[in-house]
């Protein structure tokens, strides 16, 4: 019986004590391990100062090296987009300067972003263009006058000042930051500011502004640009300067703006513009979107007091097959008394896939002077964007 009992409890034994010998085997193992390699180690660095005096120091180099180029690269939120347009057309009537049976023109454009904070913004625009103005059949796109030399559009710096949106910029439109209710997406240059034409002060050459959101769609803008160029600075006796405001109110349907500029004239004193825009979005794809914009202005010239008016109003279908269809027309710097010269248009957007999409449209442009007849244009633009 005894004998039994300690064959028994021989295994289990044996079972407690096997894992304590294991642990205390790889405890003296890595001992001696740690013991050999630090004796290894001590002897190298004995035998081979120098050796490792130099190894050391092209390790050093070299770290260096890694850290200079990773300061002189993009950082990671650095982003590049580029886009190339080409613009085929033709334009029967007008003059003789715009009576252009074919013309073939391209635009190119880089646009670089960056952001410091996560919350600024800091944007460059690069051009290239053979759009001039004896290609006037093609007048209609911004093809990008540049004479197929890059050049710097445009340099922008955007960042928040407590709940509003501050922005700076060189070659910049002092309207950047302002919102428009327009949700026509028209091609053409005559109509494609929705009947804004003046209020929304465009092409300066320094500019500045600020926005304000409200929230539930109502926002508030303010710009400021100077029309000579940036030598002169802005806000300043040698300057040309512009100035707008601007209230919006957006929905997921419909939205309403007011626009309102001054803009300096020289010694002739200050025009003055008001530009009312809407749109609304009915619910259905077989409905389309419609906008309507218009602008008076008032030239306080000493030797004239004109007014100025431009309207616009377009319908869109954004789903018509694959693409866009749009209808519009509009009159746009109309001096009181004369009769509106209308343009009227028709486009239809196809996006080949999600990097090109070609744009036909025809217009035809009226005349009231006398013996000159309408134009009439017909252009294909083609773009990509990589």
């Amino acid at each position: 019986m005894k004998l039994f009992k300690s064959l028994l409890i021989a295994p289990a034994t044996l079972g407690l004590l096997a894992p304590m010998s294991a642990t205390a085997n790889e405890l003296n193992l890595a001992e001696v391990s740690g013991y050999s390699s630090s004796e290894e180690v001590q002897n190298i660095s004995e035998f081979y100062p120098k050796e490792l005096a130099v190894t050391n120091s092209r390790v050093d180099g070299l770290e260096a090296r890694i850290n200079e180029f990773e300061a002189g690269g993009f950082s990671e939120t650095t982003t590049a987009s580029f886009s190339a347009d080409f613009y085929l057309g033709g334009v029967d009537g007008g003059t003789s300067a715009t009576d252009d049976p074919f013309m073939a023109t391209y635009g190119f454009q880089i646009d670089l972003n960056t952001s410091f904070t996560g919350e600024d913004s800091l944007d460059i625009s690069i051009d290239a263009g053979n759009t001039s103005s004896s290609t006037t059949s093609v007048t209609e796109f911004d093809g990008n006058a540049t004479g197929d030399v890059l050049t710097v559009d445009g340099v922008s710096y955007t960042f928040p000042v407590g709940g509003a949106t501050v922005f700076v910029a060189d070659n910049g439109d002092g309207s950047a930051l302002f919102t428009t209710a327009c949700s026509y997406g028209g091609p053409t240059n005559t109509l494609d500011d929705c009947g804004n034409v003046n209020a929304g002060i465009t092409g300066g050459a320094v500019a500045t502004g600020a926005s304000y959101d409200f929230g539930n769609g109502f926002s508030t803008a303010v710009g400021l640009q100077t029309n000579t160029e940036a030598s002169t600075g802005i806000m300043t006796e040698e300057s040309t300067d512009a100035y707008a405001l601007n209230a919006a109110y957006t929905d997921d349907n419909y939205g309403f703006s007011v626009t309102w500029s001054n803009i300096e004239d020289g010694s002739n004193g200050n025009d003055t513009y008001t530009a009312l825009n809407g749109s609304f979005t009915p619910d259905g794809e077989a409905l389309p979107s419609i906008s309507v914009g218009y602008e008076i202005g008032d030239d306080d010239s000493k030797s004239t007091d004109e007014e100025i008016t431009s309207f616009f109003v377009g319908l869109q279908w954004d789903e018509v097959g694959p693409g866009a269809l749009g209808i519009a027309m509009g009159h746009s710097n109309t001096v009181e008394g004369a009769e509106e010269e209308y343009m009227y248009e028709a486009y239809y957007s196809y996006p080949v896939n999600d990097q090109m999409t070609i744009t036909p449209v025809i217009y035809t442009k009226e005349s009231a002077t006398s013996g000159q007849d309408d134009a009439t244009g017909f252009l294909v633009k083609t773009s990509f964007s990589f």
